[in-house]
């Protein structure tokens, strides 16, 4: 119903802003870190928006990217997932990271995610894979497809590499706080290892 709003920013809370167009405040809701992103109050501001509809509730949710908007609308589609949940995550996770760890099969990423526990997660992944893949969406084309090839190198590297060091003798948690160390770029499985030993040796 409506694509997007543009107008002054009002009001800003915990989990909703204001913005008035013509004389026409609407309420919408958005996740904690759109709204801290959004602007500063009288500000004039563009969101997308997702109309939502229940029988017991009508309400608007924005965001500040149509990627967002896609990642929200694609989550709302797996069951057991409400908008509320959606927003947390889209709080927790970008669009390209969720459609990353949905690709790759990655439950642990989206178990950080709060409020998504292991069968949440490999049902997310279940019941969204095909259609990213089917659908080459916007949260992948974002960031082109180069970038996202090396990322998924990079996560099935870095896998190989905390075997490798669990074989060496070092416990699986000392190595997943090593590696939230180590940058995210696309190098070897050994200078993987060698960061790691670095890094668990201190």
């Amino acid at each position: 119903m409506f694509a997007y709003i543009k107008g002054s920013l009002e009001e800003k809370s915990s989990n909703y802003v204001v913005i008035d167009v013509m004389g026409v405040g609407y309420k919408i809701f958005m996740s904690e870190s759109s709204i801290n992103s959004i602007g500063e109050i009288g500000e004039k501001v563009k969101v997308h928006t997702h109309y939502h509809v229940r029988e017991d509730d009508i309400s608007l949710y924005g965001f500040l990217t149509n990627e967002e908007l896609r990642m929200f609308e694609l989550l709302l589609q797996v069951s057991g997932i409400g908008a509320k949940s959606a927003i947390t995550m889209l709080s927790n996770i970008s669009p390209s990271s969720f459609a990353l760890a949905v690709l790759s099969n990655d439950v642990d990423s989206l178990k950080k995610i709060p409020g998504i526990g292991p069968k949440s997660a490999a049902r997310i992944i279940l019941e969204l894979q095909d259609k990213l893949k089917k659908e080459e969406t916007e949260l992948m084309v974002q960031k082109g497809k180069e970038e996202i090839t090396k990322e998924i190198e990079h996560s099935i590297n870095a896998k190989e590499a905390m075997q490798a060091l669990q074989i060496l003798g070092y416990n699986k948690k000392e190595i997943e706080k090593a590696f939230d160390k180590i940058a995210n770029t696309n190098v070897s499985v050994e200078e993987l290892i060698k960061k790691g030993l670095s890094l668990l040796s201190k």
